[in-house]
């Protein structure tokens, strides 16, 4: 569980999160977190928040997005909300580092994504892109199937790939959460 003040980083994707007010704080009405993106970095895959709504207010540096077809790139003072069920996803377009206040409304199960795949990633759990294995993403993406989807596989034909792929992968041990198998290593939290 997070607090505000907390930190996590994804090494491989280069974002760092510092949050303002938690899930826990805000009675489940939002989460709310700075992010710091390196120069080349990127949120891990384009994808859907089917419940929530995502506000992006850029502090410093330029901020590239899609939103649904349309590229947009923003700089300090400028925002962007991204309404549930519209594809989006974000990179740092700039040379310096990007950060920007992230508000995600209702939190769900926001935090608990994020723990679980910057954990992984820290745990050298990923691809360079990312994302962990097949069987391990379709687990976590069973479970937070309310957080996040896909943008370009109709919902049903996700929903059925994951009531396949998700006990496969709890028959090899994984869970929705990052918990380390024997021999994996404890990711290191900021």
């Amino acid at each position: 569980m997070f607090h505000a003040g907390d930190q996590i980083e994804n090494p491989v994707t280069g974002e760092r999160l510092v949050f303002h007010e938690t899930s826990a704080e805000t009675n489940g009405e939002r989460v709310v977190f700075e992010t710091i993106v390196r120069p080349g970095g990127f949120v891990a895959a384009a994808h859907v928040h089917p419940f929530q709504t995502e506000r992006f207010e850029v502090l410093a540096g330029t901020l590239g997005m899609r939103q649904g077809r349309t590229k947009i790139e923003l700089g300090a003072g400028e925002v962007a909300t991204v309404d549930p069920g519209t594809p989006h996803k974000f990179w740092n377009a700039g040379e310096v580092e990007v950060r920007f206040l992230c508000t995600v409304a209702p939190a769900l199960q926001f935090e608990r994504l994020i723990e679980t795949m910057y954990s992984l990633a820290a745990a050298g759990k990923t691809n360079r892109k990312g994302m962990p294995s097949p069987l391990r993403l379709a687990v976590i993406a069973n479970h937070h199937f309310d957080d996040v989807r896909l943008p370009t596989i109709p919902q049903s034909l996700q929903k059925l790939a994951l009531v396949l792929g998700a006990p496969a992968g709890k028959l090899l041990g994984f869970t929705p959460n990052f918990d380390a198998l024997p021999g994996e290593l404890e990711p290191a939290l900021a």
